[in-house]
Formats: structure tokens, sequence, C-alpha cells
């Protein structure tokens, strides 16, 4: 039975997820604020979290951030009322799974809960099978070294300070270095295929990513554009397009 830990400050919406969520034979304990969310999350060892943005004490931003700064990977779907292309974007930033606006209907979370999950399992299943067929945990490519385990890029030997989503992205190019990908591979490989199409979420983090691991990211070096078809990481010498 998976573990659902629903988080909001509205009563009527606590009651009404956490009576469908039992229905489909999940486990469900809540949280009205955003301090309680906090210590449940790191200690409750949840599959999922449900998080609204707006929430009393800490918000669901603040909640959602120290969680991914605590290297807690926890799957995370936002519920809120905001709706913008900005807010959207700001969530999946910061290492959220999925972001479902209000009003939503509980068969849709449910299955948007599901969709995560296999994602994850998926993934996890992915990594075991790469871990069993190598012991190799660190990983170097020209000057970027890659820590699986520990979660860590360096590059020249200095630490850089990436988000997790930062680092999922690092991964998958480096998987997929001298290779070009376009957005909608990006997407699929790093969000996953719920978010098929929004290729302004793709651009948005390979700029932020190009600030961290570039010497200078106007003129990139590694990380390129391929104009008409997407990007491409190698550490060779080709010239940027």
């Amino acid at each position: 039975m998976k573990k659902v830990l629903v988080v909001d400050d509205e009563p009527a919406i606590v009651t009404l997820l956490e009576y469908n969520l039992k229905q489909a034979n999940f486990e469900v304990q809540s949280a009205t604020n955003g301090v309680d969310a906090l210590s449940m999350a790191e200690n409750g060892q949840f599959d999922i979290v449900l998080l609204d943005l707006m929430l009393p004490q800490l918000s669901g931003e603040q909640v959602l951030k120290q969680l991914r700064m605590d290297r807690n990977d926890t799957p995370v779907i936002l519920l809120t009322a905001k709706d913008t292309e900005f807010d959207k974007v700001f969530g999946l930033e910061m290492g959220a799974d999925d972001y479902i606006p209000k009003p939503f209907s509980p068969r849709e979370v449910i299955a948007r809960i599901n969709a995560v999950l296999r994602r994850y399992e998926k993934s996890s299943a992915t990594e075991e099978q790469s871990t069993s067929k190598s012991t190799k945990s660190i990983e170097t490519t020209g000057p970027f070294t890659i820590d699986h385990k520990k979660y860590r890029v360096s590059v020249d030997a200095k630490n850089l300070k990436l988000t997790p989503k930062e680092f999922e992205l690092m991964q998958y190019l480096v998987s997929h270095e001298n290779q070009v990908l376009s957005r909608d591979q990006l997407l699929q490989g790093v969000w996953g295929f719920d978010y098929s199409g929004q290729s302004r979420m793709v651009d948005i983090q390979i700029a932020h990513l190009r600030e961290k691991i570039e010497p200078d990211p106007k003129q990139p070096k590694y990380l390129k554009t391929v104009r008409g078809f997407g990007y491409e990481f190698s550490t060779g010498d080709d010239d940027a397009e």
C-alpha cells in the first residue's frame, strides 16, 4: 500500500482527497501547514506528497525547496490555485514532479499520482540494473566529474551547486554525449511524458545549467544549441553552433 502525504490548509480539500485516496487503496496522512508538512515529509517515509503552495507558517515553495536541499527525493505533486506558465515552470524547476491546478477532480489526482509513481519505479529499476552491470558510481568526461551516488557534479575539481533537476538534466546530457537531443526528448527523459510540448521549460533549465557549467554562458562551449533541432552536450573541441 503506497503512502501519501496530503498537505492543504483547506479542510474540505483534505477531506475530499483523503476519502478518494483511501478508496484507491492508498495510505493517507495529512498536514495543514508548512512546518508540519516539512517535518512529516522528512520523517514519514512517504511514497509521494501532494503539496499546496499557499500554506501558513511555511509556503509550499519553501517546503519543496528545503526537501530538495536536504536531498529528499520523495516525489512531489503541487496543488495550487496558481496556474500561470511562470508559476508552473517555477515549481517544476524547484524539483516538483507534477503540477495540478485547482479546481481538480480526484480521479485526475489519482491518475497523476500513479503516473509519477510508475515513472519513479521505472527509474529506480533502471538505476538498479545499471548498478548491477557496473560498480562505477563516478563518471568523468572532459573537465566534468559526475558522482551518481552523492549527486554531485564538479568541473576542474570544483563542485557545482546544482538543483536536483539540474543534476538530473546533467546526468541525462552526459549519458547522451555527442547526440543532438530535441526539446521533447529532454522533456520525456528528464521530466517524464506528462510534460510533452512544454519546450520553454527546457530552454529555461538549459540556461540555468549553462550559468553553472560554462566558462562563458553566452558563448557555450559544452552545452550547445543546434538550431532547428535542440541541444547537444559535448566535451570535444568542436565550435558551438
